[in-house]
């Protein structure tokens, strides 16, 4: 054991001290902090200047041009550097001559948009014909402005012909609500702000997505140091003085050190920039305790496959190709992290919670996420992975006994087989 802390020591220190290493450490908050004054700074201000849109419509009803005209005239008044101008296009022949017009108009650039108000859209099964050429993402928003001008002048028309009081209906529409959370004692009450319902939400993925950046970041390191030693043959003077076993686990214990100091930063600087922004994270004792289990579980199966692989590959650019299915697996709770949080207790979370490479980031995820996992379910996902991990190392440790002093080609699958059946 104690030749396992004393490689845990080296391999602690030799990635700590690295620049590369102390500069990503402390940019990474750093960034967090900076990701969060720009969305607060871009939610609370002002758009700024892009150019004019220029809107075609043809008016069928031949009574809603007015309306519209009053709208876009009311917009930039209060947006002079975002202006929408409007252009009739009135029928001089036949509807359908004027629409082909108005499309080619449209197709010229003269246009931006160009919308077509049927004749019967007031009393009738009438549409609203919205045409765009090519939009440019930047003015989908204008579009969807534009799209409730018009919206809004045939439902103030419809009132007036059904004789329906706007004010009234808007009075009996508008309905107060507001949101409040109730603290663990009486009296304790907060306001629930949009900022905070989105933070519940992140919270849980963002738990999911440090463990797994914490399981494929540190694991990076345990591939850089395995083929960097094997090359140098550094590797070789280490065998000398320990066995490959102790090698191994003093590299990753090392290693889950160095994650266990990034996580604790990134969570203190994530806390901090939470609370800094007022936010309530309800983040608890047990949820940490939790997260230092499955952590710890999870990057020592991450990193006892990558200590395989490394050990059987001479370059980086040859543990590419075998990295891909593995990192393929690692990835489903991040593609599906929405679906899980929505249904923490369903079939689905439930089934992943029990496949040892995702257990760590799907079970935290449940638990950041207020679900109620009952204790033999994590005592459970706890003893599966701790097997997996077990087994894993076994596996790991045959393979890389042997598999570190080969150099040359990469052995293949079968060689490998033949390599646990001997141990």
């Amino acid at each position: 054991m104690h030749r396992i802390l004393k490689v845990a020591q080296r391999e602690y220190i030799e990635t700590a001290k690295t620049k590369t290493f102390i500069i990503g450490l402390l940019m990474t908050p750093v960034i967090i902090g900076v990701i969060i004054f720009f969305t607060k700074a871009i939610s609370g201000g002002k758009a700024g200047p892009r150019p004019d849109i220029v809107v075609g419509v043809t008016d069928l009803s031949k009574t809603l041009a007015e309306d519209i005209k009053t709208s876009f005239d009311d917009y930039n008044k209060r947006n002079p550097n975002s202006q929408f101008l409007l252009q009739r296009l009135d029928v001089q022949q036949d509807a359908n001559s004027t629409e082909a017009k108005g499309k080619t108009k449209l197709r010229n650039g003269q246009f931006n948009a160009y919308v077509v108000l049927d004749e019967d859209i007031l009393e009738g099964p009438g549409k609203i014909r919205f045409y765009t050429y090519k939009p440019k993402p930047a003015n989908v928003d204008a579009f969807w402005t534009i799209e409730n001008f018009f919206r809004k002048a045939v439902e103030n028309r419809r009132y007036e012909i059904e004789k329906i009081d706007k004010k009234l209906l808007a009075r009996l529409r508008n309905v107060p609500l507001e949101r409040l959370e109730i603290g663990a004692a009486e009296g304790r009450e907060q306001v629930q702000s949009q900022g905070q319902r989105i933070a519940g939400m992140m919270v849980p993925f963002f738990f999911m997505y440090l463990i797994f950046m914490g399981m494929v970041g540190t694991g990076q390191h345990m591939l850089s140091s395995i083929i960097e030693e094997k090359n140098s043959r550094i590797i070789e003077v280490l065998l000398s003085a320990v066995s490959p076993f102790q090698l191994m686990a003093g590299k990753i214990l090392g290693l889950a050190g160095i994650g266990l100091t990034v996580m604790t930063l990134w969570s203190a600087a994530a806390y901090a920039a939470a609370s800094w922004q007022g936010l309530n994270v309800g983040i608890t004792p047990q949820l940490m305790v939790y997260f230092v289990i499955y952590y710890i579980l999870g990057y020592l199966l991450f990193s006892a496959i990558l200590t395989g692989i490394g050990s059987v590959c001479n370059t980086i650019k040859e543990t590419q190709s075998l990295m891909m299915p593995v990192m393929l697996i690692f990835v489903i709770p991040m593609i599906g992290w929405f679906k899980l949080v929505q249904s923490p207790d369903g079939t689905l979370a439930r089934a992943l919670s029990f496949v040892p490479p995702v257990t760590p980031m799907v079970m935290i995820l449940r638990l950041a996420a207020g679900s109620d996992v009952s204790l033999f379910e994590i005592f459970a996902t706890v003893v599966v992975l701790a097997i997996a991990v077990l087994v894993v190392i076994w596996t790991a440790a045959k393979i890389f006994r042997t598999g570190i002093l080969m150099y040359g080609k990469r052995p293949g699958p079968l060689e490998i087989l033949r390599w646990l059946r001997q141990s």
